[in-house]
């Protein structure tokens, strides 16, 4: 698995940790399939960024682990229709 925590955030109140995540997915089959997996990802809450590579398939994404975990990723992206599993 390919995570690593990239920055952190410290606010009055709190401190946030992101990870980034990349995932590699089986599937892709056009460069449409990119848009249906961000558009899945994307609005989850806890997810700073969608990065979907359709060359490599892979799909990296950068968020908050305390409030959207790997599994949550690779169930959204099964939503999607399509398989991943960590890289």
């Amino acid at each position: 698995m390919d995570t690593t925590t990239t920055a952190t955030t410290t606010t009055d109140t709190a401190t946030t940790a992101t990870t980034r995540t990349v995932l590699r997915a089986d599937g892709f089959s056009c460069p449409s399939c990119v848009a249906t997996i961000e558009r899945k990802l994307a609005p989850l809450d806890g997810v700073i960024a969608v990065t979907v590579r359709f060359a490599s398939a892979r799909i990296e994404i950068e968020h908050d682990p305390q409030r959207v975990s790997v599994d949550d990723l690779v169930a959204a992206v099964a939503r999607a229709g399509y398989t991943a599993r960590p890289a």
